[in-house]
């Protein structure tokens, strides 16, 4: 299996991404500078930013430091945390002169400081920052517990005593406004000609937190010689500016994109990968396991081939056979596989690496529970089963019905593949997905002669496992558009239903079965709750078939009158309306349900 986190091991072809962020911190013109790594989750900014790290860590007088504002968010202020962080590493050169010690002590001072005065102005106690009505010998210590107090809180008096004597020192207060001057001569007195700090998993932490760290970074450490390379959801950082600085009514500005540019001078972005990026990454991956000891040749003869003709260039067994017969014969089963899943997987996740990589290592842990049964699974039988378990979860639940019933080799299977959609066939409600038709037709091995029950059996063991990597694998976006979509609130659903284009597939069928399990697992299913169902389910195209299956299998008994109304919109989308036709005189049988759907049913096109 694979470790689930960053390398600064090139498997995504970021070497110019890695060229252009060096290139920016070098230029001694455009120093002090900020930039931006942006990606959605899982695109690889940690693994990017490491080899941009790992590259620059080689130079003489050049420190690079890695803070991670989510470890510390809870326990520590933002400002103070990535300010003491730098200093800590800074401390730690060696032979630093008494000169250099000595601003350090002053930059530490200064920070207990900062952190005393922001705990403070965070309960509204901000006398400490702005003069307040007190002048600076009417504060005491009691004075600030007494403020507290009035406040509902309180700080533990020795987080006050050990730096209320140099609070009360002008030249603390002096030195505090002028910290980023103090901190580039500590720049110079320690021979660091560039301190380049790197920013991650910001996207992960509280507004608040977002916020201090990029303000951090402008009152105090904006120096010249430092850069700091902050990996982010650009979606989040512009949302946490949003929510802090609402749109003013009748201004045009976008508050959130402004403050970003402000902040943030150089924008990366990392490029969705296409169908070839998505098959080498998962070719890579594999080598790297199955070859590892080859893994240097593969690479070589991979990078030279790119360099000669990069745009058209494609791994083939015939390209390896080439430059070694041997090679390319060990590797030919990994590439073969690698094609026949990197097309699905490329669009149905918008060529994430890491959900690639946790569907692989969702295949492995299969294989390694056989292995352990003594139990042969074919990895291409695997990976196809586990496309439509990933993208097509109606169809994969019907289809394990059928293997069950059926010693392991369905009909039904037989008939499609033959080209035979017969109309008593079961499975005759997906003739019209051109997802399943591909899928049954064109992606290698046909399945029609294979016993399919050992499959579905570890399938079965591994289904929690599978849950989890399922949640696991979901963006910020998608997450929040469960939750508004199950809030039973008709605002959040209405802006629910406006991120329908920027979630991938993958996502798009995740956030339907999740509103069916919400369903399935209620006494009784809200009106919101449905509504929320089939609004998405008739959001794109390819959810269309998964919603009319998911319908047929919902007890006519669960269905309320105040649903029918709710479905016409839905059946008008689709181009075969035959099925829901069927569903909704099934459905009439039920008295309380007869009138509406007559009714409803003038409104169906």
């Amino acid at each position: 299996m694979w470790k689930d986190c960053e390398t600064n091991i090139d498997l995504l072809d970021f070497d110019y991404l890695v060229d252009v962020a060096k290139n920016i911190i070098l230029d001694d013109n455009l120093t002090p500078s900020t930039i931006g790594i942006y990606g959605d989750w899982g695109s690889g900014k940690s693994s990017l930013m490491d080899m941009v790290m790992n590259d620059l860590s080689k130079e003489d007088n050049i420190l690079c430091l890695k803070f991670n504002g989510w470890l510390f968010e809870g326990y520590e202020d933002a400002k103070v945390a990535l300010i003491g962080s730098i200093l800590d590493e800074i401390g730690k050169r060696k032979r630093l002169s008494a000169k250099a010690k000595g601003i350090l002590k002053n930059l530490y001072d200064n920070t207990d400081f900062i952190k005393l005065t922001s705990k403070l102005a965070k309960y509204g106690i901000d006398f400490l920052l702005t003069g307040g009505l007190l002048t600076i010998s009417d504060i005491t210590i009691d004075t600030i517990k007494n403020a507290l107090a009035s406040k509902g809180t309180n700080v533990e008096e020795q987080e006050i005593e050990g730096i209320f004597k140099t609070f009360k020192s002008k030249e603390v207060r002096k030195s505090v406004k002028s910290f980023h001057n103090d901190f580039a001569l500590l720049l110079e007195k320690t021979n660091i000609k560039r301190l380049i700090v790197f920013i991650d998993e910001l996207d992960r932490c509280k507004h608040d937190t977002i916020l201090e760290t990029l303000e951090a970074i402008r009152l105090f450490l904006f120096a010249k010689g430092t850069s700091f390379v902050i990996g982010a959801d650009e979606r989040q950082i512009r949302y946490a500016v949003q929510m802090k600085y609402p749109d003013v009514e009748g201004n045009q500005m976008d508050i959130g994109k402004e403050y970003l540019e402000k902040l943030i001078q150089y924008p990366i972005r990392i490029p969705q990968l296409g169908q070839k990026e998505v098959e080498f990454y998962i070719m890579y991956l594999l080598f790297e396991k199955d070859y590892n000891s080859d893994l240097a040749i593969i690479r070589d003869i991979i990078n030279e081939e790119k360099e000669q003709n990069f745009l058209d260039f494609e791994l083939t067994y015939e390209l390896i056979k080439d430059k070694s017969g041997d090679l390319a014969e060990k590797l030919k089963e990994t590439i073969s596989l690698s094609k026949q899943i990197s097309s699905v997987l490329a669009k149905g996740l918008n060529g994430n690496p890491r959900h690639c990589k946790r569907f692989l290592n969702a295949m492995e842990l299969r294989i390694m529970m056989a292995d352990y049964r003594k139990i042969p699974l074919d990895r291409r039988v695997l990976a196809k089963l586990m496309l439509i378990e990933y993208f097509k979860d109606p169809f994969y639940k019907r289809l394990a019905q059928l293997q069950a019933n059926e010693n392991g080799k369905p009909i039904e299977l037989v008939q499609i593949e033959e080209g035979k959609w017969e109309d008593e066939n079961i499975l005759n409600t997906w003739k019209d997905d051109t997802w399943i038709v591909d899928w049954l037709t064109n992606i290698e091995p046909l399945l029609a002669n294979i016993d399919l029950r050992p499959y579905f059996y570890f399938s079965r063991e591994s289904q929690k496992n599978m849950s989890f990597i399922k949640s696991q694998n979901l963006s910020q976006n998608a997450i929040k558009v469960i939750q508004d979509l199950i809030s039973g609130s008709d605002t959040l659903r209405t802006e629910a239903m406006k991120s329908v284009a920027n979630v991938s597939d993958f996502e798009a069928v995740s956030i339907l079965n999740e509103i069916v399990v919400k369903m399935e697992s209620s006494t009784e299913i809200d009106k919101s709750l449905f509504q929320s169902f089939i609004e998405w389910g008739g959001s794109r195209p390819e959810l269309y078939i998964d919603t009319v299956s998911i319908l047929e299998r919902l007890p006519m008994e669960r269905i309320k009158s105040s649903f029918i109304p709710l479905i016409p919109p839905f059946v008008n989308k689709l181009t075969d309306k035959t099925k829901m036709r069927e569903i909704l005189s099934k459905w009439e049988s039920q008295k309380t349900l007869k009138s509406a759907i007559e009714e409803e049913l003038k409104n169906i096109k």
